[in-house]
């Protein structure tokens, strides 16, 4: 294995793989990265058993600059590598295998690291009985970003860790929930010329990583089988398992009707709440206070280790009865934040059921978030 490339490219592919690498492994072999050269490309790949990227660089790509002079394969540990990789003097970097180590030279630096066979390194799943269909990148990043917050970071309830894709036909609905939150976002797919019909939990961990890998993309190829979800992009292939199980039937969960309502800007709403986070984190509840009565809003918060904090809302419009209810300001915030820049309408039952935060003239809970509120007595 012999091969020069460029550098900077270089890097971008390893700390793109690297997304997949974790120095908490069962299987230390998967601390390392996997190169493998063909005659035409220089495939490197990644993996932590729940996910696995794989990424190519094409000889055919100028911005690569890879000129192979003989092919091969190593696994090299991740973490050396990459920083070596990183540090080195020059644009153009130069690869060579002797036995099980490589020789890294670029300018006036040369490295030799110790590396391992690629037979003895996990072979990336093989799908059988798979859907696929392709869908914009842009609006997977947009279902990623609006329901990811929702999901659960406890591993007592694994199935709850995952984000619930639902296809059907050209609509994607997907759905979280950690128990105390839900997040709900509902896309029609645009440009797609095919259609799947399947049900799967995908890990949102696995979610947060390639949504990073999405910037700049334009569409995606997913593929679905049994236990395995496979998204193509570009020079990458991401992998993802699927949990097994059955999540919750989550539609049950959101109030067909409100008795409260308020019409308000998501960033001011934040913003008050931000303020009175800053006593209500203080006390041992982490709870705030929104009080609706005669037509006006009121937010606020209390610790009685620090003191007390009030704040006047200035809502766009209130409709129906007073009301008092409590909630986890943290939840609110996160909920405000996907919807930032945008009008909101919160909607209540009673103050001991969820409560609901969509965009204005939401109708059809295509975007929606929902928060239990917290009894205080």
């Amino acid at each position: 294995m012999n091969f020069t490339i460029n550098r900077q490219a270089f890097v971008k592919a390893l700390n793109d793989v690297a997304r997949a690498i974790s120095s908490r492994t069962t299987i230390p072999i998967l601390t390392n990265v996997k190169l493998e050269l063909s005659d035409e490309q220089l495939t490197l790949t990644g993996s932590n058993a729940d996910i696995s990227i794989q990424i190519t660089l094409d000889k055919a790509d100028p911005d690569n600059e890879l000129i192979i002079e003989s092919t091969g394969g190593i696994t090299l540990p991740a973490t050396f590598f990459i920083n070596i990789v990183k540090h080195l003097p020059a644009n153009e970097l130069h690869l060579t295998v002797e036995g099980l180590q490589a020789v890294i030279t670029s300018g006036t630096a040369s490295f030799k690291i110790n590396g391992q066979p690629v037979s003895s390194y996990p072979k990336l799943p093989e799908l059988e009985e798979e859907q696929s269909l392709k869908i914009s990148a842009a609006q997977l990043v947009d279902i990623i970003a609006q329901t990811k917050i929702s999901a659960s970071t406890q591993e007592s309830r694994p199935i709850l860790t995952g984000i619930h894709l639902v296809l059907k036909g050209n609509q994607i609905k997907a759905v979280t929930t950690d128990s105390h939150r839900l997040s709900q976002r509902i896309v029609t797919l645009i440009g797609t010329d095919t259609a799947a019909d399947a049900a799967v939990i995908i890990p949102a961990k696995a979610f947060n990583e390639l949504q990073s890998l999405l910037e700049g993309e334009n569409r995606v190829e997913l593929k679905l089988s049994a236990n395995q979800a496979v998204f193509s992009f570009g020079q990458t292939t991401f992998y993802s398992r699927i949990l097994e199980g059955n999540y919750p039937a989550t539609d049950r969960l959101i109030p067909s009707e409100a008795t409260t309502e308020i019409k308000i800007d998501a960033g001011t709403l934040s913003g008050a709440i931000d303020r009175a986070s800053l006593l209500s984190h203080e006390s041992r509840n982490n709870v705030v206070l929104l009080t609706i009565a005669d037509g006006q809003a009121q937010l606020s918060g209390n610790s009685q280790e620090v003191g007390q904090v009030k704040e006047v809302l200035a809502p766009d419009a209130i409709v129906g009865e007073n009301l008092e209810i409590s909630f986890n300001p943290d939840y609110v915030r996160d909920a405000l934040r996907v919807l930032q820049g945008q009008k909101v309408e919160l909607k209540f039952t009673t103050n001991l059921k969820p409560f609901v935060i969509i965009p204005e003239g939401e109708t059809d809970n295509k975007q929606l978030q929902l928060i239990t509120p917290v009894r205080t007595f």
